[in-house]
């Protein structure tokens, strides 16, 4: 049987983010009035962050882990759940010359850092119960994926073609969008002109239907739409932007186009750097976005 040992993902995905705040009690009460998120302490397994808390929905795996300390992305966990696990990965990358560490004495959790050191937590399948059961404009359906800013865009892209992910999509050399299931994306990587951390993330909501109720109820909280709603070219997904109380732009987002390498052979696609390959249905482009180019999440 082929394992990722010698081939690339495709059944890999997000499973976590987790983000640095100076008010983790703050933060923890805003994600659960605006994305019905339930936190829980970290501490609790036996972890070495008791000041921290882990948010899901209520059963299933976590999917946000907040932290002490100023703003920032700390880390983000993907589940292999393809043939080999997360230990076939990180012989893989060893072999590379990649370091590879234990996050824990049972190697349940492996961690690398990509060239601009952010911590990637890689692990074996976790539940996820709690997905799929969206109620619409009271919690999403899953986290999705995850968005880097950095100022060395080619050896980002090296290195998780490295980890195993295929090349969707490139935006000239600004932005690139890799897979590593039928999605097309999970990791994005775009050139704001400075390295490391998070530019933004995403939670998926189930339809279009859905986005008008999301957006009354950002409103109705006081929480102001950033960006959206729009249609992405890359992904073709719909999407609409908000953000935290940090300023960590949160993506909602549906109908990402999928890719099914099992049956076809693909070849990257180059979009043009303009602002109708952000939103195909036209509109203003935030500032945060107009770092260094045109870009799309």
């Amino acid at each position: 049987m082929t394992t990722i040992a010698d081939s690339k993902l495709s059944q890999t995905s997000l499973s976590y983010i987790a983000l640095r705040t100076p008010e983790v009690e703050a933060a923890a009460q805003f994600y659960a009035d605006a994305m019905g998120l339930a936190a829980e302490p970290v501490g609790a397994d036996g972890s070495d962050a008791p000041d921290g808390l882990r948010l899901g929905w209520g059963s299933g795996h976590y999917v946000l882990e907040l932290l002490p300390g100023a703003p920032a992305l700390d880390h983000f966990g993907l589940e292999i759940a393809d043939g080999g696990g997360h230990h076939a990965v990180g012989e893989r990358l060893g072999r590379q010359g990649i370091e590879v560490q234990q996050l824990d004495p049972q190697a349940e959790t492996l961690v690398v850092r990509d060239p601009d050191g952010n911590a990637v937590h890689l692990h074996g399948r976790v539940p996820r119960a709690g997905e799929h059961a969206a109620d619409p404009g009271r919690r999403p359906v899953r986290i999705q994926h995850v968005t880097l800013a950095t100022a060395h865009l080619e050896p980002m892209i090296d290195f998780y073609l490295a980890l195993g992910f295929r090349l969707t999509d490139r935006m000239g050399g600004v932005f690139a969008w890799l897979r590593s299931n039928v999605e097309h994306h999970s990791v994005a990587i775009v050139d704001t002109g400075a390295s490391g951390g998070l530019d933004h993330y995403s939670f998926d909501l189930n339809s279009w239907n859905d986005f008008k109720v999301w957006a009354d109820r950002l409103t109705d909280r006081g929480i102001r739409v950033q960006w959206g709603p729009g249609r992405h070219g890359p992904g073709n997904n719909l999407f609409l932007f908000f953000d935290d109380l940090d300023g960590n732009h949160i993506e909602l987002s549906a109908e990402m186009e999928r890719f099914f390498d099992g049956y076809a052979d693909y070849t990257p696609r180059i979009w043009k750097a303009d602002p109708s390959t952000v939103n195909l249905w036209g509109g203003q482009v935030p500032n945060w976005r107009n770092a260094r180019e045109p870009a799309a999440s």
